[in-house]
C-alpha cells in the first residue's frame, strides 16, 4: 500500500470545511495536518471539535507541512497557495481551476520543481471520456452552463457589462465565448469549463455559454463533444451549496474522491 500522505487545505468555506471534516473522520492513507482560513477566529472555531485538530497556519505555510495542498479559497488568493505548493514540490490540487488557465506557466514551474498539479473532476462529469477522445481528433467541445441568477451575482463580466442578474425574469444568455475568456469573467462560476478545457482541446477552442436561468434550481452543465472516436452529450444537475450557491455540493466530494485516488490500491478512472 502507498505511504500515508499528509494534507493541507487552504480555505474553510463551502468546499474546504466539508473536505476537512471528511478527512478528520478518517480516510485511509490520508491525514489532515494543516488548514488556513481568511478569518482565523472562525477557522479556529470550525476545527475546535475535530478529533485530531490540524494546525492553523497562513496560506503559504500549508506547503511546509503537507504533502498535498488543496486550494479551496477565493480565486483572489490562488497564487499564494499555488506558488508555495509548487515551489516546495508538493502535490497541488486546485478547486479554482479557472484561475489556473491564465497561469499555465505554473505547469512549467511544477515540471522543474517536481511538483504535480492534479485537477479534480469537480462539478463535472465525463472528463475521462473527454481525455480519451482528445488522444485522437476532436472537432468541437462546448459546455452550456445554466445557473439560478443568484449563483452568478458578483461575476466581473456582469459588472463590466452592466448586467443585473437579480433583475432577470426569463432564461437569459449572459455570456458566449471561449473557456479562457469565461474564466476571466466568471472566476467563481466556470471551474467546470476550465477543467473541461484542460482535459480536452484547450481553453481557446473550448466554447462556453453561460445562462442565468430562472427555471432551474440546480447548477446545470451540458457538455457536447464531436470527435473522430465518439459523439458525447452529457448533462449534470448539481445541487448548489447552501453556504455558497456558486458551487455545488458535489465539489468537495469530488476532491475527496480525487485524494483517495492518490493512495488507493484500486483506482477507477480519474
Amino acid at each position: 500500500m502507498a505511504r500515508e500522505l499528509t494534507v493541507g487545505i487552504g480555505g474553510l468555506g463551502a468546499i474546504g470545511l466539508h473536505l476537512a471534516r471528511a478527512l478528520d473522520q478518517g480516510v485511509e492513507g490520508l491525514r489532515l495536518v494543516a488548514v488556513a482560513g481568511r478569518d482565523q477566529a472562525k477557522a479556529r472555531a470550525n476545527i475546535a471539535g475535530f478529533r485530531n485538530p490540524p494546525e492553523l497556519v497562513d496560506l503559504p505555510d500549508l506547503a511546509r507541512l503537507a504533502d498535498v495542498v488543496v486550494e479551496a479559497a477565493p480565486a483572489a488568493v490562488f497564487e499564494q497557495i499555488a506558488i508555495a505548493a509548487i515551489e516546495a514540490g508538493r502535490i497541488f490540487v486546485p478547486s479554482s481551476v479557472g484561475a489556473l488557465l491564465p497561469r499555465m506557466h505554473l505547469v512549467e514551474r511544477a515540471r522543474a520543481t517536481g511538483a504535480r498539479i492534479i485537477v479534480p473532476t469537480g462539478a463535472l462529469l465525463g472528463l475521462d471520456a473527454v481525455r480519451a477522445a482528445a488522444e485522437g481528433e476532436v472537432a468541437t467541445v462546448t459546455i452550456e452552463t445554466r445557473k439560478p441568477p443568484r449563483g452568478l451575482v458578483g461575476a466581473p463580466y456582469l459588472d463590466q457589462h452592466g448586467i443585473d442578474v437579480a433583475a432577470i425574469t426569463t432564461p437569459t444568455l449572459v455570456f458566449k465565448g471561449n473557456a479562457y475568456d469565461a474564466a476571466q469573467g466568471f472566476p467563481a462560476n466556470v471551474n467546470v469549463a476550465a477543467a473541461l478545457a484542460l482535459a480536452g482541446i484547450g481553453p481557446e477552442r473550448t466554447m462556453v455559454e453561460i445562462w442565468a436561468d430562472t427555471n432551474v434550481t440546480r447548477n446545470t452543465h451540458t457538455i457536447r463533444v464531436e470527435a473522430a472516436s465518439a459523439r458525447l452529450t452529457m448533462t449534470i444537475e448539481n445541487v448548489p451549496s447552501e453556504e455558497n450557491p456558486r458551487t455545488g455540493k458535489i465539489t468537495p466530494l469530488s476532491i475527496l474522491a480525487c485524494l483517495r485516488g492518490l493512495t488507493s490500491t484500486l483506482k477507477v478512472g480519474s
